[in-house]
């Protein structure tokens, strides 16, 4: 076992590697002399993995875990952590976007929490527009309502961890991750620190991904709109049951029938709505056990590098 495992995603990311590489080379060597940096390449279209393998030619501290494509970065991260061998675990990503110089701040910290588990960012300032920090605080706001394991709002990629923490969160066997709730789930004394995240490029987070990180994220973790629908349902059944009693009480009591095919076909439209909508979710809960049952692996490594032993 080292004594820091550094650990980063590359997907699109030949821009960044090498100036990120130099940082937080030099930041680890003003801990310790034992370290290693895992890097794994995410399926990247880019030369992402023929830069890392030119610098590992000169620095056998750099291990490369090469997917057979792209799995996604939740995924890849998942990957990458199961790879590391430090007493501390650093993760942070290749784009700059977060300073490879916060692993100094998150070790000074750790020094002085002696009983934290774990260290984690937390944006100061949410980065990005309009579009990423309304979409952003809707995705957090709708997740903590739903959830019952709620997460801090905006919560970077960047933490320090303790290996007994890693292995309790890499023994999670979901096929479809959601980081952040996998962090929070796993327990243990865990902190945030303010840091501030910069915007080296656009987001590839777009609005379809993140609404099915959303769905992805509260089906995994709530069984709150199951509960909606069975509450939904016992409603419009009470209301249903209740009209039709007035209804024929009219009907007895002073002779008047119902009148109005607009009103009837209305109810219809809103009852078949509702119908499919409630269907719709209960097939996407279906679709998640059909996914977990299959238990095919979340990612597929292709080559390893520096990981023989």
């Amino acid at each position: 076992m080292v004594k820091l495992t550094v650990v980063a995603t590359l997907y699109k990311s030949s821009t960044y590697i090498t100036e990120f590489y130099q940082r937080i080379k030099q930041t680890s060597e003003s801990i310790t002399h034992d370290f290693e940096i895992v890097f794994v390449n995410d399926g990247s279209p880019d030369q992402s993995l023929e830069i890392v393998l030119s610098l590992r030619e000169s620095d056998n501290r750099i291990k490369v875990i090469d997917l057979s494509r792209n799995f996604g970065h939740h995924n890849a991260i998942m990957t990458g952590l199961s790879f590391a061998k430090g007493e501390y675990v650093f993760l942070i990503d290749v784009d700059l976007e977060e300073p490879p110089e916060l692993l100094e701040l998150f070790w000074r910290e750790m020094l002085i929490n002696k009983e934290v588990d774990v260290l984690y960012g937390v944006q100061m300032k949410r980065k990005g527009g309009v579009f990423e920090k309304i979409t952003g605080g809707i995705f957090y706001g709708v997740y903590n309502y739903l959830s019952n394991d709620k997460i801090i709002h905006n919560t970077a990629t960047c933490r320090l961890m303790k290996s007994d923490y890693v292995k309790a969160l890499v023994s999670h066997q979901e096929r479809e991750v959601f980081l952040a709730g996998l962090f929070a789930i796993t327990g243990y004394n865990q902190k945030p620190i303010s840091v501030i995240k910069h915007s080296t490029s656009p987001t590839t987070y777009s609005f379809n991904k993140k609404l099915a990180l959303m769905i992805n994220a509260i089906t995994s973790f709530s069984n709150k709109p199951l509960e909606f629908i069975f509450n939904i349902g016992s409603l419009i059944s009470s209301i249903s049951f209740g009209f039709v009693i007035f209804l024929l009480l009219r009907q007895l009591l002073f002779g008047i029938s119902m009148v109005g095919w607009t009103s009837i076909v209305a109810s219809i439209w809103l009852m078949g709505g509702m119908i499919i909508f409630c269907l719709g979710i209960v097939g996407i809960y279906i679709s998640k056990i059909f996914t977990e049952v299959k238990q095919r692996p979340y990612t597929i490594v292709k080559n390893t590098y520096g990981q023989e032993e």
